[in-house]
């Protein structure tokens, strides 16, 4: 039997990661190359039990570096491809923005004209719920205009669009998925859950934005690495799927939440000034991708309780990180409080 060859980009971040690790769980005759620039969210030690794995090739690299992703196309003859790669972070976007463009349109832009002179099965986009923008009511379906209002969420906007331009240009095999807010093991600690946790297991403050009652629809990271690998083999190319996690929850709900599995204070919860363009509410309609046949295989109440235990198991994984270049970063954007999402 022929074996399939995937090609992650991104494949040391926190999706990305948990992509990897479900890949050689449910397949025995797969490769995998992971090509990951390791900037502060890419971390080595998240693929470190499978280091070693023949089947497994790392390659630090930019995916806007062409000459690398040449070079990765001509060796190992990618079958499909997964783009992860992204920066990611809203606040990060507010202050830096240049490095949300290149690396959210530019190296998109690289991807796709390698997999264009080349030729690829499959080129799946991550994109991401925040490109609707906020909505009060309802849900984003697939068809909603995309009204992106920060940085970040603009550039993934611009990557989103830029690819299904090629499958409409040059009928490219291009599926999009863009999914609610991801939660589970090796989540960076800048995000909500992890950084709340975290910080209350260090009996430190958990700053919360504004009054609290931002709204997100929250994913298991496990149950979207399931459903990208249902939408790669069971999507129509040139076609978009929204993936929800169906918890919508306020975030003073999550912080309570984590106190409480955590038996800690309420006192540790600490209000803070809400960021420049902060989202109200995020809602996807993900009956499309029911419809197709996907289903979600985690409860919420469960799936965080694991995903809370995890970090009180690995402490050793996220002490490392939140020091140096990580409090260095907030110290100087966010004197007043540190970030979430």
């Amino acid at each position: 039997m022929s074996r399939n060859v995937y090609l992650v980009t991104g494949g040391a971040g926190f999706i990305g990661s948990n992509y990897i690790h479900f890949l050689f769980e449910r397949y025995e005759n797969v490769k995998v190359v992971n090509l990951d620039k390791l900037t502060y969210a890419g971390n080595i030690e998240n693929l470190r039990d499978i280091e070693e794995n023949e089947n497994y090739i790392f390659i630090k690299g930019d995916i806007c570096d062409s000459e690398i992703v040449r070079k990765i196309f001509q060796e190992h003859k990618p079958d499909y491809l997964i783009n992860f790669a992204a920066e990611s972070h809203v606040d990060r976007s507010i202050g830096n923005p240049e490095d949300f463009i290149r690396t959210d349109m530019y190296g998109v832009y690289v991807l796709l004209e390698a997999s264009k002179k080349f030729g690829i099965k499959r080129f799946i986009q991550i994109s991401t719920d925040e490109v609707y923008g906020s909505i009060d009511k309802g849900s984003f379906t697939e068809e909603s205009p995309l009204m992106p209002s920060n940085p970040y969420s603009a550039s993934k906007s611009g990557g989103d669009r830029l690819a299904y331009s090629y499958f409409a240009t040059y009928n490219m095999p291009i599926i999009i998925t863009r999914a609610s807010n991801n939660y589970g093991p090796y989540q960076y600690p800048e995000k909500l859950i992890p950084l709340f946790v975290t910080n209350a297991l260090e009996d430190e403050q958990l700053p919360l934005y504004g009054d609290g009652k931002n709204i997100r629809d929250w994913l298991y990271v496990k149950d979207h690495c399931i459903a990208i690998e249902f939408v790669l083999h069971h999507g129509k190319t040139g076609e978009v799927y929204n993936i929800a996690g169906g918890s919508e929850k306020e975030n003073i709900q999550i912080t309570r939440f984590i106190l409480e599995l955590l038996d800690k204070p309420e006192s540790l919860i600490r209000y803070v000034d809400d960021r420049i363009g902060h989202d109200r509410r995020y809602s996807l309609d993900s009956s499309k991708l029911h419809h197709l046949g996907w289903q979600q295989e985690h409860s919420f109440d469960v799936a965080m309780r694991e995903t809370v235990q995890w970090y009180v198991d690995h402490q050793d994984w996220w002490k490392p990180l939140k020091s140096g270049e990580y409090l260095e970063f907030y110290k100087k954007h966010y004197p007043e409080g540190m970030s979430l999402t």
